[in-house]
């Protein structure tokens, strides 16, 4: 069963391999609305907003809140001050890692709930489980940033996490947190595939933000491959990327 709901301003599409599925999608759907609640700097009535606004503390901020704050400034000290969730007015924005994060828990509500084979798509973070209705792989698309109704690569994470991070759809929403004036105009994609979507997700934003250097960032990450496409259309990718691409059908 597959279903898709528009959340956190973006679609995301869960599909579950089994007739007993309906209510572990709906219970991962609520789950997404909630930490949307939460977390989205959109929403006047959010958490992140009262502290935002000055109304409540980070120190009283709720145990989901402080999570995300933990994992905002591991991979802060992780990735050089790459990723930042203080942005340049001072606010705090948690973005660029709560989806992943959430995806990340949405599977593992699905997963308890006694489900194996499964797929979570939001924005392009990706969660995958088992095998599909057909009894194969999972197949995640790579979009061509100049062409995003065409793929350019197709990979089979095989339970891994994938993340995609660029300026293609949503224009220049990422900075450079050591020059935020600066524009991030050399590359226009970067995928990641991580051990899990949250750690895929927690690094994607931050190698993008590093521009052509990115690429090079993820190569020395244990269990980590990345492809990236620059302003050229030329792509560039870690050294066990095509590994994921090798059993998959076109």
């Amino acid at each position: 069963m597959r279903e898709t709901h528009l959340i956190m301003g973006m679609p995301i599409e869960i599909e579950v391999v089994g007739d007993t599925s309906q209510p572990a999608i709906e219970d991962a759907f609520a789950y997404l609305a909630a930490v949307d609640e939460r977390f989205s700097t959109y929403k006047d009535t959010s958490e992140i907003a009262a502290i935002n606004s000055g109304s409540a503390t980070a120190v009283e901020a709720s145990e989901e809140m402080q999570e995300v704050f933990a994992l905002a400034e591991k991979t802060r000290n992780e990735t050089r001050g790459f990723f930042n969730i203080c942005r340049p007015d001072g606010r705090l924005d948690p973005s660029g890692i709560v989806k992943g994060w959430a995806v990340l828990n949405a599977a593992r509500r699905i997963a308890a709930a006694g489900h194996a084979h499964f797929f979570i798509n939001a924005g392009g973070d990706v969660a995958t489980s088992g095998k599909n209705a057909r009894g194969e792989d999972w197949v995640v698309g790579v979009r061509n940033p100049f062409n995003p109704e065409e793929v350019v690569k197709r990979i089979c994470p095989q339970g891994k996490g994938v993340a995609t991070s660029g300026s293609y759809l949503r224009g220049a929403h990422i900075y450079n947190p050591h020059n935020s004036s600066q524009l991030l105009d050399e590359m226009v994609s970067i995928t990641i595939i991580g051990p899990d979507v949250l750690e895929a997700d927690r690094y994607a934003t931050a190698a993008f933000a590093m521009g052509r250097e990115g690429v090079f960032f993820i190569e020395s990450l244990p269990g980590f491959e990345a492809y990236a496409i620059d302003r050229r259309g030329v792509a560039t990718m870690t050294s066990g990327f095509e590994e994921y691409t090798k059993t998959c059908q076109c």
